[in-house]
Order: structure tokens, then C-alpha cells, then sequence
């Protein structure tokens, strides 16, 4: 490349994001400890950026990156970026959801498992010397169906996470989308809706189903589900499900995301749900870490600078 791309990253990245820019030539400027108000005064020298979390990207921030051609997201969603204002200003988006589908995959397995077997509390017991075997007898996942809204990515690795326990996978997914497995097969919501026993989400959130999850939609099942989301909390009315787990509509509840994770700034309502939810025995609860492995980390490296590599090959060549 003959222009010298100049690319800014405002997160927190596995080292690895250095030399990997260094190798197809881009230029960089690691400041992790920046804030969003800085970003915005130097945003206009720059080509690219390399966001995690730091900040929303909307109209504000458009106007201010005058120069700027592409966004690469460390992660797979990219709600927190106005995808029409960077449309409208001709700058390409990156993510990297192929790096952390098998973290997602086997995080979601694992909290199933969890729950299943009442690990949690079994393991809470014995250090307290309360030895309680039928209290603590298990659920088996073998030969469940299984529900999967969202087959891309992350919905086809955790269906891959399956195949040893015979279950039978109803996906659905907005788009047609292949399928490698036997067990697998796409459908409608209706013939999730009345055979799913175990329900998880696997979607970006978007205008379109924020809090689509909502009393309605999980009182359309037939029966008794244990549900999962890895996806984003935002999706969920949590007061909802929290109403339906204590009424025994839902078996259990694996959430590895809340409608606010800003869990020490929650409004009088937020936390009195959220008090409600951690009092139930049957849910499950991890910090939005089930994409967020070691290997994970290095990975989204190696994916979003292939994708910068190839962008700006064909912007510049």
C-alpha cells in the first residue's frame, strides 16, 4: 500500500494488535486509556479506529471523522455504532464474530450443564458439610430439543456443541442458512414455540428486537423451557422473565447478559428486578464474559486485521 493508513485504537486489545498492524503497514496509535471526549477532538487524522466498548458512534462522531474509512469492532455486535450514519459516510464496518463463536459455544453449553446438574448450589452445599444427593439429582440434556433463535456464527457453533448429546436442534433465523448438521434443521418460531425445551439466543440486538423477548413472547411456549441468553440483555424484558421463572412458566433461567450492565448504577426498578432475579435458585448469572476467552482475545486480533489487510488493499491498490 502506497498511502499510509493511520489507525487508532481506543480499547484495551491482546498485544498481538500491534505487531499484526506493523506486518501489512499499518500506522497506530494505542491509547487505551482515552476517553470518549478525547477520541472525538483527534478522531479527524485518523483512516480507522479499533473500538471494544468505549463509546458510542453516531451522528456526533461521524461529523468529527472526516477522514475516517473503516471501523473494526472487537466483538461481534455493533450496536453500540449507528450503522446508517456510517453508511452515509461511506465508512466500512469490521467485527469479528468468527473469533469468539467457539468462546460463546462453549460457555452457553456450560451454564446448561450447570444448571442441569445444580452444580452451583451442589458445590455451595458440600463446602457448608450439607451432603444432599436427591436435593441435588440432575437433569440429563441428552435427547432435548433444543430452540436456537439466531443461526449465524454463534447459533451454528453452540448447535455444533450438541452433537454428542443427541438433541434435536430447531433453529431460526431470519435469513436462510446452511446447515452441516443431521440433527439440526431450520423452522418456523411456531414449531419452536410448541417443542423447544431448552430456548437460547444467538442474535445482534437492533431496533428490531429490542426487548422482543417479553411476556408475550415467552408465554407462546408450550412447554416448561430453561432459557439461555448470550446474546444481549437488552433483548430480554428481565422483569418479565423474572415474573414468569417465579410462577414456574420457566424452568431456569442462564444469563450471561442484563438489560443494564452497569450493575453498581442500576435505577430503583432495575435494581429491584435485578434483587428479585438473584434471589431465584434456578438462574444463573456470569459478568458478559461467554465470548471473552484467552483464546478468544488473541483471535479477534488475528480476524479484524485480515479484514483491515483486505479493505484497504482493495481501497488503496
Amino acid at each position: 500500500m502506497n498511502h499510509k493508513i493511520k489507525c487508532l485504537i481506543i480499547d484495551e486489545m491482546h498485544e498481538s494488535i500491534i505487531p499484526l498492524l506493523e506486518n501489512i503497514g499499518i500506522q497506530h496509535d494505542y491509547r487505551p486509556s482515552i476517553n470518549p471526549s478525547e477520541v472525538m477532538e483527534i478522531i479527524a487524522n485518523y483512516d480507522g479506529i479499533i473500538v471494544r466498548s468505549k463509546m458510542r458512534m453516531e451522528k456526533d462522531f461521524f461529523s468529527c471523522a472526516k477522514k475516517l474509512k473503516f471501523i473494526a469492532r472487537a466483538g461481534a455486535g455493533m450496536d453500540l455504532i449507528d450503522e446508517n450514519e456510517a453508511k452515509n459516510n461511506g465508512v466500512s464496518l469490521f467485527n469479528a464474530p468468527e473469533a469468539n463463536k467457539d468462546a460463546v459455544a462453549e460457555h452457553v453449553l456450560g451454564m446448561i450443564l450447570c444448571i442441569f446438574n445444580k452444580i452451583k448450589e451442589a458445590d455451595a452445599q458440600v463446602r457448608n458439610l450439607v451432603w444432599d444427593r436427591e436435593g441435588n439429582r440432575g437433569l440429563e440434556l441428552m435427547g432435548k430439543t433444543v430452540g436456537i433463535v439466531g443461526y449465524g456464527n454463534m447459533g451454528s457453533a453452540f448447535a455444533q456443541r450438541l452433537i454428542g448429546f443427541d438433541c434435536k436442534v430447531l433453529y431460526y433465523d431470519l435469513v436462510a442458512r446452511p446447515n452441516r448438521f443431521d440433527f439440526a434443521r431450520q423452522t418456523t418460531m411456531d414449531e419452536i414455540f410448541e417443542k423447544a425445551e431448552v430456548f437460547s439466543l444467538h442474535i445482534p440486538l437492533t431496533d428490531r428486537n429490542y426487548q422482543m423477548v417479553n411476556k408475550d413472547y415467552l408465554s407462546k411456549f408450550q412447554k416448561k423451557i430453561h432459557f439461555v441468553n448470550a446474546a444481549r440483555g437488552e433483548i430480554v424484558v428481565l422483569q418479565d422473565l423474572v415474573d414468569l421463572l417465579k410462577t414456574g412458566k420457566i424452568y431456569s433461567a442462564a444469563l450471561d447478559v442484563l438489560e443494564n450492565e452497569k450493575i453498581n448504577s442500576l435505577d430503583n426498578n432495575q435494581l429491584k428486578t435485578f434483587n428479585e432475579l438473584k434471589e431465584l435458585p434456578q438462574v444463573l448469572l456470569t459478568p458478559h464474559v461467554a465470548g471473552w476467552s484467552f483464546e478468544s482475545y488473541a483471535k479477534i486480533n488475528d480476524v479484524l486485521v485480515s479484514k483491515i489487510h483486505s479493505f484497504c488493499k482493495n481501497l488503496y491498490n
